[in-house]
């Protein structure tokens, strides 16, 4: 929308006149011409990363972290060469910060507490105990693929918390922006990490990138993808999800009116966890595997999650310095 720059300027460091004196900052920022803005509009407006300062803590010293949230898996091999993976290039790209892992289902956390020993804090603990440690600037670090329930949950955490620190930043999912005006094509960005999996197909063989999908309305992130995919001529991918639209019977039909007599199945997961071990690659007749091998497919399954993946992990990495140098601004 052409007007859009008018009423919105870019900008990462900028306050906005709200009326009242702890203001957040994101991405995009009411223009100064708007001299009314309530805290509805000026939520609205809060976009990417998001950063707070809280004005009551401006004279305390700063002492920083990173707080990286994950969902979590309770499959140990898995988790080590996609979750850890990643968590340790951030921990790379950030030598002497200190930086805490959380993971958000408790179940997954009881989990592991049971069968591995292993005590992984939710956010909300991790953050306590950076309080009582007393860390004063935090960088909240998202692994989450697309921003849905999960990501809304960090955000919940970012707002829950951010008044008990001096400041607070909270970077954005792997994928977020998609080429909008004067913004990055994360999307894109996404494909051509993954597209090793998918380059060089013969006219009948398909991939089908299987999500997880979300009740929220980003599930239409994957409409984005696969709009995405079509323009950058990978016609024989398709994607789908366990938990959303589209499906795999959304799916199906497609493959056959196009000829396709074999495809491979590849997680687009931050873990090959139980989605991607049995829903998809199960040996069960309502598997993804059965359900296309009884439709006369070959099928083949790519079981790695997106995290064993180093051009996404290096994606991951961005976001996690984009939050931490909004930290530093």
């Amino acid at each position: 929308m052409k007007n859009w720059k008018k009423l919105l300027v870019t900008s990462l460091a900028c306050s906005v006149a709200l009326g009242f004196s702890a203001p957040t900052y994101a991405a995009y920022q009411l223009s100064s011409e708007v001299k009314t803005a309530t805290p509805a509009l000026t939520e609205a407006t809060q976009i990417g990363v998001l950063t707070y300062e809280n004005p009551k803590m401006k004279s305390v010293a700063n002492k920083d972290a990173i707080l990286v949230m994950s969902f979590g898996t309770t499959y140990k091999d898995t988790r080590e060469k996609t979750i850890n993976a990643t968590i340790n290039d951030i921990q790379a790209a950030h030598p002497g910060v200190k930086v805490v892992t959380a993971f958000t289902s408790h179940i997954i956390i009881d989990r592991i507490k049971k069968k591995e020993n292993i005590t992984y804090p939710t956010p909300e603990e991790a953050l306590a105990k950076l309080k009582a440690e007393g860390y004063t600037r935090v960088a909240l670090v998202s692994l989450d693929i697309i921003p849905g329930v999960e990501y809304s949950y960090k955000k919940g955490v970012f707002d829950k918390f951010k008044e008990s620190f001096k400041k607070m930043t909270i970077g954005t999912p792997l994928m977020y922006w998609q080429g909008q005006e004067e913004q990055a094509d994360d999307v894109s960005d996404f494909i051509k990490a993954v597209s090793p999996r998918f380059n060089n197909l013969a006219k009948d063989e398909a991939v089908l990138l299987l999500a997880h999908g979300t009740p929220q309305p980003a599930n239409a992130y994957y409409s984005v993808i696969q709009a995405k995919l079509s323009e950058m001529g990978y016609n024989n991918v398709y994607v789908y999800t366990v938990e959303g639209w589209p499906n795999l019977e959304t799916v199906m039909p497609k493959l056959k009116k196009n000829g396709i007599k074999k495809v491979t199945l590849v997680p687009i997961m931050m873990v090959a966890g139980d989605h991607a071990t049995n829903d998809m690659a199960g040996d069960e007749a309502d598997s993804h595997k059965s359900v296309l091998t009884k439709a006369g497919f070959k099928v083949e399954a790519y079981l790695h999650g997106l995290g064993e993946n180093k051009a996404i992990r290096d994606l991951y990495v961005s976001r996690a310095d984009e939050a931490w140098k909004a930290l530093q601004k």
